[in-house]
């Protein structure tokens, strides 16, 4: 077989947590699952006509950015200040480049700029003001009021968040479950080669500056010449465990196989500390997993035999 007639695949979430059946409606759903269909086929296409691995993350984590229904662009969460501040990250795996940006805030597809820190510039990791300082470099970023990333549902839920917090000044720090919408790709293209991305809008009332694992390359996302990985969940714990060089980690020095190696620190690692959430991974024999703790994580798939699913719950 040669390099150009490698299956392909690709595997996408749009965050995992606390997601009730009995919340979400039937149109709900429905919108969902479309929006997923189509990051599958934006990913799908790059790679059917032999296009990167990271060309077919960026596109598929640009719909799901573009999209009002997930935490990552359109949809990002309301900070403690009734703004948004986004941040995203992205890894090739057989060049080990990566590229990150974090608490930006007129961005209107972050994954893109990550890739133009890796791209054209010496930094791997730019955030805030000098992120977008460097965007103005940038011609084809583009650039958004922040309000532009308002939705009538987020800002429920941050106006929801407040009162609690009023209420009981504990609220916030009961997290558990409560992170979700975080955007995510990994890929194999047909040169065998393995990239993976993630986005997120972050904590909904989030304040100080507050960076999750999304941006940090190792923590939330993680790309080599075996696997990939993005990981959705409880950023501190997801930083504090390495998540997503964990995962890769064990398949390189171990030997696990993929699942057992996901499984293993989704299901075990972050649990055991406090932490929940999930990941998707992806190796290079187009094997996937989609470990998650929580009660649902929303997820794509189309693998090496062209078979495809999207899936929000466990069955």
């Amino acid at each position: 077989m040669t390099a150009t007639t490698r299956p392909t695949a690709l595997v996408i979430h749009g965050g995992a947590g606390v997601i009730e059946r009995a919340q979400l409606s039937v149109e709900q759903e429905q919108g969902i699952r479309a929006d997923l269909d189509a990051a599958l086929d934006a990913g799908h296409a790059v790679l059917s006509r032999a296009g990167s691995a990271l060309d077919a993350v960026e596109a598929a984590v640009r719909v799901l950015e573009d999209s009002p229904r997930f935490n990552a662009g359109k949809g990002a969460v309301f900070d403690a200040e009734g703004r948004h501040e986004l941040d995203a990250s992205l890894m090739e795996g057989h060049s080990g480049r990566a590229g990150a940006v974090a608490g930006v805030t007129t961005i209107r597809n972050p994954v893109s700029l990550a890739r133009a820190v890796m791209e054209h510039s010496p930094h791997v990791l730019l955030i805030g003001a000098g992120a977008e300082a460097f965007a103005d470099s940038r011609g084809e970023i583009v650039r958004v009021p922040n309000t532009w990333f308002d939705t009538e549902h987020r800002r429920g839920e941050w106006q929801q968040a407040q009162a609690r917090e009023r209420e009981d000044a504990a609220a916030g720090e009961n997290l558990k479950g409560k992170y979700f919408g975080t955007v995510g790709a990994v890929a194999l293209d047909a040169q065998g080669r393995i990239a993976a991305a993630t986005s997120t809008g972050g904590m909904t009332n989030k304040r100080w500056g507050r960076v999750g694992d999304s941006p940090l390359i190792g923590a939330g996302t993680w790309a080599d010449a075996r696997i990939g990985v993005s990981g959705t969940g409880w950023g501190e714990f997801f930083i504090r465990c390495a998540v997503a060089h964990d995962i890769a980690a064990r398949v390189a020095y171990r030997g696990d196989s993929l699942q057992v190696a996901a499984d293993a620190v989704i299901m075990d690692t972050v649990p055991a500390l406090g932490g929940d959430g999930g990941a998707i991974a992806l190796d290079a024999d187009g094997n996937i997993a989609m470990p998650f703790n929580t009660a649902g994580m929303y997820r794509g798939w189309i693998r090496p035999d062209g078979s495809r699913g999207t899936a929000i719950f466990r069955d």
